[in-house]
């Protein structure tokens, strides 16, 4: 790993330290999940206006594409963290179920060699 990289689970654990010294407590598992969306929305509203048909209103002419994904990706660490999932566990997991699910599937789509 180079330098100033983390593993996931180094990540959730840096997460969970910064809310029990910095910011008091978790929100509900359910007020996150709504934060989570409206994270996502932002992170969208960025991408349809850099990579879409959308263009950027004058307030919205600064934004910071990285900080929105970290922002999705800290509320994501939230959640697990509050429902106990390992996230480098599971990712680990995802990736080896679609492997054995998608080995030959996106290969044989004509769709993608276009």
């Amino acid at each position: 790993m180079k330098s100033g990289e983390i593993t996931i689970s180094e990540a959730q654990k840096m997460v969970d330290n910064w809310i029990s010294t910095i910011g008091v407590r978790y929100f509900s598992e359910l007020t996150n999940m709504a934060v989570l969306t409206e994270e996502v929305g932002e992170l969208a509203r960025i991408m349809a206006r850099k990579y879409g048909d959308q263009s950027f209103k004058d307030s919205e002419k600064t934004y910071n594409l990285a900080d929105e994904m970290a922002d999705v990706l800290w509320v994501l660490i939230c959640l697990a963290n509050q429902t106990g999932v390992n996230l480098e566990e599971a990712f680990l997991k995802n990736i080896e179920k679609k492997t054995l699910r998608d080995k030959d599937r996106h290969h044989n789509n004509r769709k993608l060699k276009e």
